[in-house]
Order: C-alpha cells, then sequence, then structure tokens
C-alpha cells in the first residue's frame, strides 16, 4: 500500500477551509513568515506555504530582510511580530545567516504565534503530551498514520536520524502514544537487526537508498522523511522501487512529506487563531 501525503494533506486543507469559511470570528488568520537573504530554496518553500493558506482563506505576509541585518534587528523584528494582534501565526524560515543565533531568534516568538513547535514552551508541552502547537513534520506523520488506521499503541518503531526537526520530536509523539521506540542513526551498529524487527521504520536521514529491502519484512510500514536530489532526479531515504512492492506500506518518493508538513502549518495557524481568539 501507498501512504499518499497529498490526499491526506488536501483531506487536512479542504476541512480548515469549511471552517474557516463558517468560522463565526470577524477577522481571517494571519500566517507570518520571516526570510532573511533570498535562498532559492526557502523562496519555494514559501511560496508552497502560501499558496496554502491563501486557498484555504487565511491571509499570508512575507517579511523580507537584507543578510546584513543585525541579531539585534532580526529580534526585535520577530518581537514587534509577535506582538501584532493582526498576526496569528509565525515562522522563521530556515536557514538563517550563520551569523544570526537562530536559537535566540526562536525565542522572539511568542509560544501562542509558533506555529512551528520550536519554541522551548511548545517543545515542553510535545514532551509532556500537552496539547500545543507541535512541530508539524512528525505531527504530520502522526496525522497520516492515523489517517490510514495505523495505531502505534505497543508497535515496535525505528525512528532513524539525528535533527532536532523530525527525529526527536517524532520519537517523543510516537512515545507518548503508547510505542515501544528505538532512536537510531546512519551509523548505529548492526542497524539492520533493529529495523528487521520493527512494525513501522520512520527513516530522515537525507541519505538517498540507506533503507533497503534486506534491512525490512515484508510486514513493515516504512515512512521516508527523506528528499534528496541526486543528478536532479528526487530520492529518498528508502530505497522505494524495490519496497514498495515487498513491505505492507510505504510512504512515496517523489511526492514526500513536503505538502503534509505545509498542511500541518496551516492546521497549528488555525488552532493557534482559534486559541486568541477564545473560539472552542
Amino acid at each position: 500500500m501507498i501512504l499518499d501525503w497529498r490526499l491526506v494533506a488536501s483531506t487536512i486543507l479542504e476541512n480548515i477551509k469549511n471552517e474557516i469559511t463558517f468560522s463565526p470570528a470577524n477577522e481571517k488568520p494571519m500566517l507570518a513568515v520571516v526570510l532573511v537573504g533570498d535562498n532559492p530554496a526557502s523562496l519555494s518553500y514559501i511560496k508552497m506555504k502560501e499558496k496554502r493558506a491563501r486557498e484555504v482563506g487565511m491571509g499570508f505576509w512575507l517579511y523580507r530582510f537584507d543578510e546584513t541585518i543585525s541579531q539585534n534587528e532580526l529580534e526585535e523584528a520577530v518581537i514587534s511580530l509577535s506582538k501584532n494582534e493582526k498576526i496569528h501565526g509565525i515562522i522563521v524560515q530556515a536557514p538563517l545567516p550563520k551569523y544570526i543565533n537562530s536559537h535566540d531568534i526562536i525565542d522572539c516568538i511568542d509560544p501562542i504565534k509558533d506555529v512551528d513547535g520550536f519554541t522551548k514552551t511548545q517543545i515542553g508541552n510535545m514532551f509532556l503530551g500537552h496539547d500545543g502547537l507541535w512541530s508539524c513534520t512528525p505531527k504530520g506523520i502522526m496525522t497520516m498514520l492515523s489517517y490510514y488506521r495505523i495505531d502505534v499503541k505497543w508497535k515496535n518503531i525505528t525512528v532513524i536520524g539525528r535533527s532536532n526537526i523530525v527525529w526527536k520530536p517524532m520519537t517523543l509523539m510516537l512515545i507518548n502514544a503508547g510505542a515501544t521506540v528505538t532512536s537510531c542513526n546512519s551509523s548505529t551498529r548492526d542497524i539492520s537487526e533493529i529495523t528487521k524487527k520493527a512494525d513501522i521504520v520512520v527513516v530522515a536521514i537525507g541519505s538517498p537508498g540507506f533503507l533497503t529491502k534486506e534491512m525490512v519484512t515484508k510486514n513493515t510500514i516504512v515512512i521516508d522523511v527523506g528528499s534528496t536530489f541526486v543528478e536532479n532526479i528526487g530520492r529518498g531515504d528508502a530505497d522505494f522501487e524495490n519496497l514498495k512492492e515487498y513491505v505492507q506500506a510505504i510512504s512515496p518518493v517523489p511526492g514526500w512529506v513536503w505538502p503534509m508538513t505545509v498542511a500541518t502549518l496551516i492546521e497549528n495557524t488555525w488552532k493557534a487563531f482559534l486559541s486568541q481568539n477564545n473560539i472552542s
């Protein structure tokens, strides 16, 4: 079975669009994106976010700054956006210039508007299993598993990665959901012995074709979060062509997790808007 990111994402967005249409609020949700520089990949991601926001009826503001901006100036700009009552969700587009301390910039976002789920407050909510604005990609993965009625409770799940954006929050969300989680990285010894015992493998390491047929069983469900271009061809972290007819289920490449990540960002923005307007 192919786990279709786009199908689940479109379902989420359509539901949000309907909710916004019939919302009792006198204003519409507003998502603000902070961009430093003109990285082409960042601009492409932002256009995708803007398109989806506007499609569901949200407002969208892009705040662009030259790479000459100082740490203090950027912090002040983000603090100012956080105080703007017309803005309900804020993200700072990565990557930032190397001279900018990204952690300090993220900390300038009011947690109730942190729709990426990167502030200490929202990380704490996720860690404790409390309601909040959780990190978009792993939250989107949990949504997709639920959509396909894949129950993670009591399942053995292996998460392969190193990042703070996917690997750590994914591990925590699965633990909170009752799964037995083994956390690995690309250098884990005898990793095949671990992945073969897993009911579900989530791989997010940026190493094309890392997860092969020999590392899993026919009953494995594979969630591939990798996205690397090799000679202009998109590749995931799993050997999709050799796995798609072998494993129980797998997420597709190309297709990737991005549609779900963006849909979850829009979902978080809508959730933040409802909270800030005391709408249940």
